[in-house]
Parts: C-alpha cells; sequence; structure tokens
C-alpha cells in the first residue's frame, strides 16, 4: 500500500479547491467555458454543476480502480471514464432543460477535455484513496462552479441589468453590452484576480506584521 493512501480524510482536502487552490482564480484551469458560458447566472450555474458531477464521479471510479488500471494506458483509461460520465450529463442537461442546453452548446462536450478533471484524475486520485478523492473532486468542482457563479453574475448584472432572469435596476440603467460579449468575460476575470490577490497581498503583510511583533515581544530583555 502507497504511503498517501494512509493520510485520512482532513478538511484541507475539501476548502484546497475553494479558495486556497480554486482551479479558476489561483491554478487558471478550464479557463475556456470559465469565459464563453459565464455571460449568466443560470449558464454558469449549468456547467458548475455539469462539471462538478463528471469530476466527483469520475475521481471516484479512478481511485476505485486505481490498482487494476495498467500504467500505460492510465491517461487513456481517464478520458474514456470522463467521456462515459459527460456523455450521461450531456443526457441529463438535454432531457432537464432543453433551452440551457442550446445554451451551453458544444462546452457541455469539451468537459472531456477540461484540464481540471484530467489533471485531478492523475495527480491526486490515482493516487490516494477512495473517501479523500471523493472529497476532494467535490471541493474542487465547488470551487470552480463558485467561480462561474461570480463571474456569471457581475457580467449578468452589468450587461443586462438583471439576476437570473429578475431585472435589478430601473428602467434608466443603460447595460453594458460587452459583458455578455467575450471580452466581457476577461474583463471580469482580470478585476476579481486582481481583487483576490489584493486581499491575499493584505493577509500575507498582516501575517509577517503579527510575526514580527510576536518576536520582538518574545525577546529577553537585558539588564
Amino acid at each position: 500500500m502507497k504511503q498517501n493512501e494512509q493520510v485520512p480524510i482532513s478538511l484541507q482536502d475539501f476548502t484546497a479547491g475553494l479558495w486556497k487552490e480554486n482551479p479558476v482564480f489561483v491554478m487558471m484551469l478550464g479557463l475556456c467555458p470559465v469565459l464563453a458560458v459565464t455571460n449568466t447566472v443560470e449558464n454558469a450555474l449549468g456547467m458548475g454543476i455539469a462539471t462538478l458531477f463528471v469530476l466527483v464521479c469520475s475521481n471516484a471510479l479512478v481511485s476505485a480502480l486505481r490498482h487494476f488500471i495498467p500504467k500505460q494506458v492510465r491517461i487513456t483509461t481517464y478520458i474514456v471514464i470522463i467521456a462515459t460520465f459527460v456523455t450521461l450529463v450531456d443526457y441529463i442537461i438535454q432531457a432537464i432543460s432543453l433551452d440551457l442546453y442550446n445554451k451551453l452548446g458544444a462546452f457541455i462536450q469539451l468537459i472531456v477535455v477540461n484540464c481540471l478533471i484530467l489533471g485531478r484524475a492523475e495527480a491526486f486520485a490515482s493516487k490516494n484513496s477512495f473517501g479523500r478523492s471523493v472529497v476532494s473532486a467535490t471541493g474542487m468542482g465547488l470551487g470552480f462552479t463558485l467561480a462561474l457563479i461570480m463571474l456569471g453574475g457581475v457580467r449578468e448584472l452589468l450587461g443586462a441589468g438583471q439576476l437570473l432572469g429578475y431585472p435589478v435596476f430601473s428602467d434608466q440603467f443603460e447595460p453594458w453590452v460587452v459583458m455578455i460579449l467575450p471580452p466581457g468575460g476577461f474583463i471580469v476575470l482580470g478585476c476579481w484576480l486582481l481583487l483576490i490577490n489584493y486581499v491575499k497581498q493584505r493577509r500575507s503583510t498582516s501575517a509577517i506584521k503579527q510575526e514580527l511583533a510576536a518576536s520582538h515581544c518574545t525577546v529577553p530583555q537585558r539588564h
């Protein structure tokens, strides 16, 4: 048994994907759907849930079969597993909401080549226990979904003056059409990255100041 399989499940396995290792704002993975389908919250939520489903199910199956998959064909096997769940979620979305299915378009099928899903299967699920793989994949999927909603909320609010189809501003509000176009995705993503990095820098500076203050307090005084 591998040493890393003995590591117990921890809260860090779940929370890492939400903030410290967020797939979009930190690792910059899966940016194609992030920029393409986040013009509304509905589209962002639909793509996020679809990716979460595929990520959790594929990582769970890869972890369960990790001892039976030959190393020589592991990447091919992972892609087949991921493609199976993508096909399943494709039919589910088509059955639930044909309108949402048409809005997401080919990006549902492109989940197969999402670097986030294949990367987690290779780097984590194939080397860790079933429980840790499911918990980590859930955190990563929720972090990805949260990032999509954060982008979709801003773009829909400024680009259409509404959220989830409900008007937010008065009739005098002039929508920023650029926000629902592809350039709007780059603009909003850049603004979120700027804000998140600013918060991280402030926290880092504050932590350093606290450490320096604590070190000064512990220095023995000479008489």
